[in-house]
């Protein structure tokens, strides 16, 4: 199960703990939704580097928390990159009043959430996707962090 990999963009330098049971857990969430991951980045980077991605392949000019871009040839098969602003998760986890990790985790979902046709465009689908968020962060393996 060791197709879901971490990288760092230069110049972030994070080391991610517990990779085999965060890598386990978020099998088992796309498994419930009927998914199965064949080949997954998750990429950590900074706010400028996500700002440009943003800019340059959506037409967004905004910052965010994260990037998905969808990979996939098989409707039920989870292939993609997920891009991550450390510098934003930490600013979301102050605001949440919330610890680093479980900010990362909950983008992580998020991020796969997307990848398996989760929308958040509406405030309608973005109640949904919130509470599948906490659905699977409520699964998470209680030792990995």
């Amino acid at each position: 199960m060791k197709n879901i990999f971490f990288h760092n963009e230069v110049p972030i330098n994070y080391r991610l703990l517990n990779k085999q049971l965060l890598r386990n857990w978020l099998h088992k969430a796309a498994k419930k939704e009927g998914y199965q991951i064949k080949n997954l980045n998750f990429i950590f980077c900074t706010d400028e580097y996500l700002y440009e991605m943003n800019v340059n392949y959506l037409q967004h000019d905004t910052y965010t928390d994260v990037i998905t871009f969808d990979q996939s040839e098989e409707k039920s098969k989870i292939e993609g990159d997920i891009f991550i602003s450390l510098e934003r998760v930490k600013e979301n986890a102050i605001q949440n009043k919330s610890k680093i990790h479980n900010e990362l985790h909950r983008i992580m979902i998020h991020g796969l959430l997307h990848l398996m046709n989760y929308k958040d465009k509406s405030a309608a689908l973005k109640k949904k996707m919130t509470a599948k968020e906490e659905e699977y962060l409520k699964l998470r393996p209680k030792v990995c962090c």
